[in-house]
């Protein structure tokens, strides 16, 4: 007979509230990493925190465009391999159970979101921090930032997302010769390869990132979410299957007061009020 759990030990572990910042303002969610000291490392506690947090702004209707950055001069090192060490991270017990839930996870749920997602990569991501990044819609990465896939010369795979983005964004080959060798890609070689939109000077990615948020915000968000919508379903679907789906998504969106507005815009040439009905 299992002996009960002490109520202290079974009790969550909650990370500190300030360790990811959100704000919210002119439509755009703003989620900071906020660890500089630990180069933003996330802890089990951190990841669910992050992972609430996204879908807070996703659910909310205010919220057209979510940014994800970092404090400091990372983005997000990977995970805190010292709290696992020390049994703290909230992970415990991961590597015993057979029924392992990675629905709430942050990779899987930045891949779930209806939100354009933008990742202002202040400082460079390994590991962890490089798959939640490329788990973005959009990359912006500041000059001196660089991306790490040092899955295999840690003894892992990357576990959250990047077996199955690298392939798509770069081909097998170039994908396999990057995740075999746990190569660090520089920034303007991950614009070369499309793993990011475009390099920003440091001191600038913040703003850079803010005002294509604004562009994207500007514009009509149920159009907007459908677009990624149907990106996303495009991914495992053949043509003919596709092309049903964007009429299916399509015919409501003609029938919305977005739809209307944006006609009218066009034909007053002004700029559209979007209400997001």
């Amino acid at each position: 007979m299992v002996a009960p759990a002490d109520s202290a030990a079974a009790a969550p572990v909650k990370a500190d509230e300030d360790e990811v910042l959100y704000e919210v303002s002119e439509h755009i969610a703003t989620l900071t990493l906020n660890r500089p000291d630990r180069l933003n490392t996330i802890s089990g506690p951190m990841l669910r925190l992050l992972a609430e947090l996204l879908l807070k702004a996703d659910r909310d209707p205010d919220v057209r465009c979510i940014i994800l950055t970092g404090k400091g001069r990372a983005f997000c090192a990977g995970l805190d391999l010292r709290g696992a060490t020390k049994g703290s991270t909230g992970l415990e017990g991961a590597s015993t159970s057979t029924d392992i839930d990675l629905r709430s996870t942050p990779p899987t749920v930045l891949f779930n979101l209806g939100t354009p997602t933008i990742c202002a990569m202040n400082g460079s991501a390994a590991g962890y921090g490089m798959d939640t990044a490329l788990g973005c819609d959009i990359r912006l990465m500041a000059t001196g930032a660089k991306m790490a896939a040092a899955f295999t010369k840690r003894g892992i795979v990357p576990e959250s997302g990047g077996t199955w983005i690298l392939p798509r964004l770069l081909g097998w080959s170039k994908a396999a010769e990057i995740i075999f060798t746990g190569r660090t890609l520089g920034a303007e070689e991950c614009v070369n390869l499309g793993l990011a939109s475009r390099v920003v000077p440091e001191a600038d990615i913040a703003a850079e990132a803010r005002s294509l948020a604004l562009e994207i915000a500007a514009n009509a968000p149920l159009a907007v979410q459908a677009s990624k919508r149907l990106m996303r379903m495009g991914l495992s679907e053949g043509f003919d299957e596709h092309v049903h789906h964007v009429f299916l998504q399509l015919l409501p969106l003609l029938r919305s007061e977005d739809a209307m507005e944006g006609m009218r815009a066009f034909m007053e040439k002004r700029a559209a009020d979007f209400k997001g009905r």
